[in-house]
């Protein structure tokens, strides 16, 4: 099944429920979407993704109220399990925009979900999918934020949650969010890559619902990070960006908004040309994506041995590389990879224009900067930056990039005289 933008509106076939199924990437088989519990083709065992017989527009979307749920008519159910996700700011930053030098610079900060990361979006889907399943046991392989969500929304929806974490390679904030939510975690001798390894493996018999991003529905609830940032470029510009750059862990985000915008390109909203270049920036020390781009694979190789300070990104097999490869060539976008210094240069860059990232969601604007600086981002382009996960994700990230406390003695006298000299 191809995934380009030139791909016609799907007709519904005999299995469809309500004008919804899922269909195979690479073989085209498809299946009921509800009947059975299936996170990969059972024919060749590639990735899925949810497909609709009637796709909407930007006037269907009108008058709905705020947040993911807004966009129903784009998801596989009406309402889902929810805590207000959705929303989230699209800021200016003036000073930013103008050090870079492009003509218009936005962050879509998602760190300003319920659970503080992207993955609120997807878990709402995820857990009413869940349901309408009928389990009671779900689970997830994380390198934090995931496993912050999973337990928020399954914790919500009355299930129980169990969560697989590499030891000692997750930021303390998210345990906590997991623990205090009620999951049960595992924390595993490995790195992320082993973690869904085995989380695939107890899906598989049976023993927990799988939602990680290789379960095609959490893609979609990801799909209205793209929606908004379209329609908070057309209402404050009246034109798309010219390009989205985000961070790349597993792929999802990218693979969820590429899925987006053919939608949109599908439902004739979009012309094939409006489509925004998207850029995925991973670190040099976890860079299977870009490897993939530079070689011209179809492929990625997967990296065993991966390291980096942003740990949300810290993945050397990221799982939804065949739907987000397509997405990044057929728009004319790119991979880069940063520097762990380039990225608390860029966290540091967002705090002085208040906005609080933890380090996986300042890749997006270190990748910026180094693809302005090579003039593969030109000065009159407008560009929306996607930051993922809230600075007290990482609370000790932020300190060691911050500045150092300073003593004082307890009278006002010593603090004035410390602050002359």
């Amino acid at each position: 099944m191809s995934l380009s933008l030139s791909a016609d509106q799907p007709a519904a076939p005999a299995d469809a429920d309500d004008g919804v199924w899922l269909e195979c990437i690479e073989c085209g088989e498809t299946f009921a979407p509800f009947a059975d519990i299936r996170y990969t083709c059972d024919e060749c065992d590639s990735l899925l993704e949810v497909r609709y017989d009637d796709l909407p527009t930007f006037e269907d979307f009108a008058g709905e109220g705020q947040g993911v749920w807004r966009y129903a008519d784009t998801l596989p159910l009406d309402a889902g399990v929810s805590i207000q996700e959705g929303a989230t700011p699209l800021y200016e930053v003036p000073d930013l925009e103008d050090d870079i030098g492009v003509e218009a610079l936005r962050i879509k900060h998602e760190g300003m979900n319920p659970t503080g990361s992207f993955k609120d979006r997807g878990m709402t889907v995820g857990v009413a999918v869940a349901t309408e399943l009928g389990v009671d046991r779900l689970a997830c392989a994380s390198t934090g934020n995931t496993s912050a969500a999973l337990a928020a929304y399954g914790s919500r929806g009355g299930m129980e949650t169990l969560v697989l974490l590499p030891a000692g390679k997750v930021a303390a904030g998210k345990i906590a969010q997991a623990s205090l939510h009620g999951a049960r975690i595992l924390e595993v001798d490995g790195n992320f890559d082993a973690c869904l390894d085995i989380v695939q493996e107890l899906a598989g018999r049976g023993e927990a619902y799988l939602l990680n991003s290789l379960n095609p529905f959490r893609l979609e609830g990801q799909k209205t990070i793209g929606l908004e940032i379209l329609e908070g470029f057309l209402a404050d510009y009246d034109t798309v960006p010219d390009r989205i750059v985000l961070p790349v862990g597993n792929a999802g985000n990218t693979a969820a908004l590429y899925k987006a915008f053919r939608e949109l390109v599908q439902a004739g909203a979009l012309s094939r040309d409006e489509v925004p270049k998207l850029v995925g920036v991973q670190a040099e020390g976890a860079a299977p994506m870009v490897e993939a781009v530079e070689n011209g694979a179809d492929e990625v190789r997967r990296w065993d041995d991966v390291e980096t300070r942003a740990t949300a990104i810290r993945i050397g097999n990221p799982v939804n590389a065949p739907k987000a490869l397509p997405g990044i060539r057929e728009t004319g976008g790119t991979a880069i990879s940063v520097t762990d210094e380039e990225i608390t240069a860029a966290q540091r860059d967002l705090a002085g224009e208040g906005i609080g990232v933890e380090p996986a969601s300042a890749a997006s604007v270190a990748g910026l900067r180094t693809l302005r600086a090579e003039g593969i981002v030109t000065e009159d382009e407008r560009v929306a930056c996607l930051t993922t996960g809230h600075l007290l994700k990482d609370p000790d990230a932020a300190a060691a990039a911050g500045s150092e406390p300073e003593s004082v003695p307890a009278e006002t006298a010593g603090v004035l005289e410390h602050l002359e000299h």
